[in-house]
């Protein structure tokens, strides 16, 4: 950004025209998970059933615990952006480890719910898609120590390698938990409670999240591995 104002106020100002919507689409991404954890932690009412704790421990860990880890590398709105990158990646494991911990909470909070009114379980495309994305994510958090100490487990496979594979599962994984997501906000449970513009509102958080963690994991990992291998 700096290079661009120095080169001419022209590519400054074409510099501001694809920061600036990012950053504002980054800031929103925050901004629209953390309101949305808050409003399905206010909807469900932890504690007041068995069932209260599955939306909310889902919400926690995909909406909030999950987003932030993954935006904790933006370079556009990254909370903790002037920390070293090795720093960065510690808090990434623990938001990511307290992801993992909430899903499978929240996982078993649902099937202990269906089992105790005798509801079968899985039957729906939420049901069945939150299963793939729990057992998804915790493979994935099974791999990521792989980084930490590549040359013990992978001799053969450059770090680079590893972390352009990282990136692209994880990417992955983590589409799947907002679609996960969107699904639930499709339930009849949160639909008797949310309709209308509040409701667009409440599904654009995943989607743009989504968008946001797929810009920048092309833009950091993807392009810019493939060049370099």
């Amino acid at each position: 950004m700096e290079a661009g104002g120095a080169g001419g106020g022209g590519g400054g100002g074409e510099m501001a025209l694809y920061v600036w919507p990012r950053r504002a689409a980054c800031l929103t991404a925050h901004v629209g998970c953390v309101a949305l954890t808050v409003t399905l932690a206010a909807l469900s009412m932890p504690g007041s059933s068995v069932f209260s704790w599955h939306p909310f421990l889902m919400s926690l860990g995909f909406c909030l615990f999950m987003t932030e880890a993954v935006l904790l590398f933006s370079p556009d709105c990254s909370p903790l952006r002037s920390w070293p990158r090795a720093a960065r990646a510690r808090w990434h494991w623990v938001l990511q480890a307290l992801a993992v911990t909430c899903a499978v909470a929240g996982l078993a909070a649902i099937c202990w719910e269906k089992q105790r009114n005798g509801r079968p379980h899985f039957s729906s495309w939420h049901g069945l898609l939150g299963l793939i994305t729990c057992i998804y994510v915790f493979v994935q958090a099974c791999c990521g120590p792989a980084l930490l100490y590549p040359k013990l487990l992978f001799k053969k496979v450059s770090l680079a390698k590893l972390k352009l594979y990282h990136a692209t599962y994880g990417l992955l994984g983590y589409v799947l938990a907002c679609t996960s997501v969107l699904l639930g906000l499709c339930s009849a449970w949160f639909a008797s409670h949310v309709a209308g513009p509040a409701w667009l509102a409440c599904a654009a958080c995943p989607v743009l999240a989504a968008l946001v963690a797929m810009n920048q994991v092309t833009n950091a990992y993807l392009f810019q591995k493939r060049v370099q291998l």
